[in-house]
């Protein structure tokens, strides 16, 4: 998963692809005492949830999972979503209708990951802990609201095997954004457009952080610079760049022209939503420039007009940045992006979604890797990577996991008659269904740029600037290159500027920060209207 890295750089996913462990909730337990044994030592090793009365006041729907770990700092729960050796084994299944009285098994049946069986478990002792992840809004196991007991040390051995009983206690604050401070300010604003999608209330939120002469010019207007961050990052990453002393001293600098940064928050109800309309997340795109931005540019004293808007990001940045410049040319002034998340299909990471015929073995019949080394060794390969997200998602499968892949999917792809989005492939085979990758192509930022060359090209001349590391981990750098080679055929010529850093890796940028904003300086220096 990606986190953001004080100074503007973006790494795509933490190595040990803790993907929420940044958004700041949860709380730690303390366990005394001696190691707990099961209630019985006959029969399979099972663990038996149930639900403190009074905890909620409806019926339980999601997804529920019990976690094992070697230690409780950090707690179990906050382990769910590694892929590397240190990811504890957890254990999942679906509930429904689940209230108070109420007791919910787990055991051989339920699905695992890395341990794929509650039976292959290797006897030890564990802190155990249970979560049910019940959120809608914001798809994240540690999402507001959700359910979670208190961690207990067991001795768990399957082959002893009895039944150990876990309840579900105490439950996750609702959400509180951070106190404004004299620089920084946070919003949540109720979107009109998300609501009626989903049909439930659906917020916007936002961090800004204002320019260091704002309040001392109050009648000044500024340009707007639109910030997006790494993979499923919060809003509330605006404190720790802020923070940065790199960044400061760039940010304070008298040099530097005085921008209006507004950074998105990347939390949705399939994950990262990537602010672009989708069939399944909504009209993100839509809400973004006609609900967000212009009440941001509206409360801040912002110039408000499309030549005095730029954009910049890495990662999965680096493509929501990159897309909507293409998606909205004429509300948008340039982007500056970096690594960004695959703009050409035919390369999604190592998977060609159009010719290919398996996401999980390559066509030389060996595991396809997801995440390199900058030395080219494998780290991390698809299967196991969304072997992870199948144990997040409800019915077994990434497609609701919140996770990397069940974004990606959720956004490029159709919704199906269940209202849950259609797999581009299936989660426990990797076999692609190529109608489903024909529906990604309106996402396709390659064949976007080809089909609306006419009306694009004059539009976009001189808007896109792109970064991209030849050493990049999840090989993101393979799409740039084709659609390099795609827009260098283009008649009349696309003016556009695409660097690439030789050895470097995911993050990597061809200029520093003072230099960017010097460049959105110019781009955002034309006579605008007061």
């Amino acid at each position: 998963m990606r986190t953001d890295i004080p100074g503007g750089l973006t790494a795509r996913r933490l190595g040990a692809k803790s993907w929420w462990a940044l958004a700041g909730w949860g709380a730690c337990g303390v366990v005394l005492g001696a190691i707990a044994q099961p209630i019985q030592t006959k029969g399979p090793l099972r663990f038996e949830v149930s639900l403190r009365s009074g905890l909620v006041s409806s019926n339980l729907e999601g997804r529920l999972f019990v976690v094992l770990s070697p230690t409780n700092n950090p707690e179990p729960r906050e382990g769910l979503g590694r892929t590397g050796l240190d990811a504890p084994p957890a254990f999942a299944r679906d509930i429904h209708e689940f209230q108070s009285g109420d007791t919910v098994t787990l055991g051989e049946g339920a699905f695992g990951f890395p341990v794929a069986h509650l039976g292959e478990l290797p006897a030890g002792d564990y802190f155990v802990q249970a979560l049910v992840d019940r959120a809608y809004e914001l798809r994240m196991p540690n999402a507001p609201g959700n359910l979670y007991s208190v961690p207990q040390q067991l001795h768990v051995d399957p082959v002893l095997g009895g039944v150990f009983h876990v309840e579900l206690s105490e439950q996750l604050a609702e959400e509180e954004l951070p106190p404004d401070s004299e620089e920084i300010k946070y919003v949540k604003v109720p979107s009109r457009l998300l609501t009626a999608f989903h049909r439930r209330p659906m917020f916007l939120r936002a961090g800004i952080l204002l320019p260091a002469n704002y309040l001392r010019e109050p009648s000044r207007k500024y340009p707007l610079w639109v910030r997006v961050g790494g993979f499923n990052t919060r809003c509330w990453a605006l404190q720790k760049l802020s923070a940065h002393e790199a960044f400061r001293d760039v940010w304070q600098s008298a040099k530097t022209p005085p921008f209006i940064l507004l950074q998105l928050d990347g939390a949705g109800p399939y994950g990262d939503p990537y602010y672009v309309d989708s069939a399944n997340n909504g009209p993100y795109g839509e809400a973004l420039t006609t609900e967000l931005i212009p009440y941001v540019e509206a409360r801040f004293r912002a110039l408000g007009q499309p030549q005095a808007r730029v954009l910049s990001g890495t990662s999965t940045g680096g493509w929501v940045s990159l897309a909507l410049q293409i998606f909205y040319p004429d509300f948008f002034n340039g982007t500056w992006s970096s690594s960004p998340d695959p703009v050409d299909f035919r390369a999604f990471e190592l998977v060609n979604v159009y010719e290919g015929t398996n996401a999980y073995v390559n066509e030389f019949g060996n595991e396809r890797p997801s995440e390199r080394a900058l030395d080219g060794d494998v780290v991390l390969t698809m299967r196991r990577e969304v072997g992870m997200e199948n144990l997040l998602g409800r019915g077994n499968s990434y497609v609701s996991s919140g996770g990397q892949w069940g974004a990606w999917n959720a956004t490029f792809g159709p919704r199906g008659r269940d209202g849950n989005p259609l797999p581009i492939w299936d989660a426990q085979t990797g076999t692609i269904d190529h109608s489903v990758a024909e529906a990604w192509k309106k996402y396709d930022l390659r064949l976007v740029l080809r089909k609306n060359w006419r009306t694009l090209g004059p539009k976009l001349r001189g808007k896109l600037h792109i970064a991209a590391g030849e050493a990049d981990q999840y090989f993101l750098n393979n799409a740039v290159h084709l659609l390099d080679e795609d827009l260098s055929e283009l008649d009349p010529h696309f003016s556009r500027t695409i660097a690439y850093g030789r050895g470097k890796g995911h993050g990597w940028m061809d200029i520093s920060l003072a230099q960017m904003l010097e460049e959105m300086r110019v781009a955002t220096s034309g006579r605008l209207r007061e």
